[in-house]
């Protein structure tokens, strides 16, 4: 009886795997061309997280002037509480009030905004990966996120990355 159920469990996570890969694949809506971060993020079980954004980081880089980039902010309450208020003004909207991808502007969005709650835990999630996000926004990959580097100085840019560890 060990065996058979050991066989069914084997059976089913390869059915899975072929499933998400053949949608993953090259051709139409793959990985390759574009999948949305939405599609592949409800494949992993994370919805909302930026697969696109953390795909071009990992086969390009993070460009420049953003590569090396560390915050340069002391983490104070003072930055901590205005990092909240620039997020609540300016990214709640799309990635909700708890950072979860789900605002109320969010609906519709494709790729979905970005679970920054569990992004911001994540390996990739450096200062210069968040900023370089925050500065240039959904421009490098398509993404309807707007760029902050005209609407924020540095110095704001730098409080929200501060609030986001905070999520």
């Amino acid at each position: 009886m060990n065996t058979l159920v050991a066989t069914a469990i084997g059976i089913a996570a390869c059915t899975v795997g072929f499933a998400a890969l053949a949608q993953m694949g090259p051709g139409p809506g793959g990985m390759d061309h574009g999948m949305s971060a939405g599609g592949m993020a409800a494949a992993m079980g994370q919805p909302g997280m930026s697969v696109q954004r953390h795909r071009y980081a990992m086969h390009n880089g993070i460009p420049e002037p953003y590569a090396d980039a560390h915050n340069p902010l002391a983490a104070s309450p003072a930055n901590f509480e205005a990092g909240k208020t620039i997020f609540e003004q300016s990214c709640a909207s799309c990635h909700g009030k708890d950072g979860r991808g789900d605002g109320p502007a969010a609906g519709g969005l494709e790729p979905r905004p970005s679970d920054l709650a569990a992004l911001a835990r994540r390996p990739i999630a450096t200062d210069a990966y968040l900023e370089w996000t925050l500065s240039e926004g959904g421009v490098p990959i398509g993404s309807a996120m707007p760029p902050f580097k005209e609407a924020l100085d540095q110095e704001r840019i730098w409080q929200v990355v501060l609030y986001l560890r905070t999520l």
